[in-house]
């Protein structure tokens, strides 16, 4: 009999939390099941021309088994995952954590499985996003003002920013680092770890620390393939991604500090902002929240745990 083939893949070196987590779920499956599964990896389709966005279509198509993508990535096929690009609508880890592992994130995963061909089996995190840029510091939504800035492709993300001042630019993150080191793209929005990992921050001077967005990434495996497979098979991989889930959100942790040092030891400047600052950020998108109570319905927010 066939060993049952595993192929897992993400977008990043092979020493990331995210890369890590996924050789943690192939070391438990393997552990389990022996010669009765192959697994193997590509940390980083990027490295084979692919874009950063292609894992989707990759798993989905059965390329590839298993795979990780920030959700704004769906949101123009999965409505519902606009809500949670919202900006400032989380304001720590644990609160994030809970809805996402919570009955707004079984909402979610049920809106992306009817409307695509995954499963999806937990929640890495992403965590929250800050803005870097080669101008100037940005202290205010006015220090944004005509700055083109690279956002997720997603109309939530592309709307706040342009109520920010900046001028929003939706792209895939390969086309975004190439623009980057082109000085083609002032600005970009990132969770300090990417920012290093993609080496922005040898081009970009000045980090903000805005904690706009936080942003999960959907673990999904192609939904005909882990359908197939044995139920034992099924329930240790949903088993794995739980306590790799776990494993990955504490190296997030880490991964943070370790490149806040590194962002410093570039001679680079981060930038925190104390309250008024931070409120001014918050103000300038509080239009979005109308139209999202409207778009969404308070519900959602009640499942966020946050007050509209």
């Amino acid at each position: 009999m066939h060993p049952i083939t595993i192929r897992m893949a993400g977008y990043g070196p092979p020493d990331t939390g995210f890369s890590r987590a996924l050789e943690r779920i192939g070391e438990r499956v393997t552990r389990r099941f022996g010669d009765q599964v192959d697994v193997n990896y590509v940390w980083n389709i990027m490295d084979f021309g692919y874009r950063a966005e292609d894992i989707l279509w990759l798993v989905e198509s059965g390329v590839l088994t298993l795979g990780y993508q920030s959700s704004s990535y769906l949101t123009d096929r999965v409505a519902a995952l606009g809500f949670v690009d919202l900006p400032f609508l989380f304001h720590s880890n644990s609160q994030a954590r809970a809805a996402m592992d919570g009955v707004l994130g079984e909402l979610l995963v049920k809106a992306i499985e009817e409307r695509t061909g995954h499963r999806i089996l937990g929640w890495f995190e992403n965590g929250f996003r800050h803005i870097s840029n080669r101008l100037r510091t940005v202290r205010r939504p006015a220090d944004l003002a005509g700055m083109r800035i690279r956002v997720l492709p997603s109309e939530i993300q592309k709307r706040t920013f342009a109520l920010l001042g900046a001028t929003p630019m939706r792209m895939d993150l390969t086309e975004a680092i190439r623009m980057i080191a082109a000085e083609e793209l002032d600005a970009q929005e990132n969770p300090l770890a990417n920012t290093v990992v993609y080496g922005v921050h040898k081009f970009h001077h000045f980090h903000t620390l805005t904690s706009h967005f936080y942003i999960s990434r959907p673990i999904f495996v192609n939904r005909a393939q882990f359908d197939a497979w044995p139920m034992e098979l099924q329930d240790e991989m949903r088993a794995a991604v739980a306590d790799a889930v776990i494993v990955q959100r504490g190296l997030a942790i880490e991964e943070h500090e370790t490149a806040r040092q590194a962002i410093l030891a570039q001679g680079c400047e981060i930038i925190e902002l104390d309250p008024d600052e931070h409120r001014e950020f918050v103000a300038a998108v509080s239009p979005m929240y109308a139209e999202a109570r409207n778009t969404y319905g308070v519900h959602m927010f009640d499942l966020a745990g946050v007050t509209p």
